[in-house]
């Protein structure tokens, strides 16, 4: 049974009420996290977008998560750190990968743009190998008919509306989770109890703490760097917020706040 302190409490109660109020009440375009680009965009999202969940298995995953390694961070820390914490990795976490993916949807549109002036074979495979490398194959016979026939209207058409079908998914797809918050938790956890052994579902065996953030960070890594089809996980927004809370553990740790 989980021994919940006041603020794992709090933000567990906020994260509910915010998922049901979400689905009811709340608009998602109003918190949830966009890229600068988009109409939908607002500076408080960097903020709003941590409480707000997809469905109930991403929430009750994230919160499994909170109230299984938060309590001893917080009896360590205090509840006004451990939320200082909690903020400042969710907010980091979001603020770095809304810069990554507002970049990324920027040169989307840059070679969307090119292509369109200019629907040659080449400008088509750079679309495909920059933003979607796992269908180059897929792609390929669509820029082998626009070298053979340049300007083929028929591939031309198909082949704008299929990119700026993703372009627009791009731009105006949210992100929502305490993903990033609670990455920065686990990493403050391996810090402090790197010997305490964790047993993950649905895996039966123990792994130290410290082994187990080195692996799943590895983990987010590849899958951040490798992307399969059908996979809408923010790895790099798992990454940031390891980094940032790495980021905060040193800084506290040079200031010597009480970190032991």
């Amino acid at each position: 049974m989980f021994q919940l302190t006041p603020m794992v409490r709090n933000l567990l109660i906020a994260n509910v009420v915010v998922f049901i109020a979400s689905k009811y009440l709340l608009p998602l375009d109003f918190l949830a996290l966009y890229p600068v680009g988009s109409p939908a965009f607002g500076v408080w999202q960097v903020v709003t977008y941590m409480f707000m969940h997809a469905n109930g298995a991403h929430i009750f995953s994230n919160m499994i998560g909170l109230v299984s390694l938060g309590p001893l961070l917080e009896q360590r820390w205090g509840a006004k750190r451990f939320l200082t914490f909690w903020l400042i990795c969710g907010v980091g976490a979001g603020v770095l990968y809304d810069g990554l993916r507002t970049y990324e949807v920027h040169r989307m549109g840059q070679q969307l743009e090119a292509f369109r002036a200019a629907p040659t074979d080449l400008n088509l495979l750079d679309f495909v190998e920059t933003n979607i490398p796992q269908l180059v194959d897929t792609y390929k016979s669509s820029a082998y008919e626009l070298h053979k026939n340049p300007g083929n209207t028929y591939v031309v058409q198909q082949t704008l509306a299929q990119f700026d079908s993703l372009y627009q998914g791009s731009l105006n797809g949210p992100m929502v989770g305490a993903s990033g918050a609670l990455f920065g938790i686990m990493l403050a956890f391996a810090w402090l109890f790197p010997n305490t052994e964790l047993v993950v579902f649905p895996i039966p065996i123990p792994i130290k703490a410290k082994y187990f953030v080195v692996l799943y960070g590895l983990y987010e890594f590849a899958f951040g760097i490798h992307r399969v089809p059908g996979d809408n996980v923010a790895h790099f927004a798992h990454l940031g917020g390891m980094l940032v809370g790495f980021l905060v553990l040193l800084v506290w740790q040079r200031n010597r706040k009480r970190l032991y």
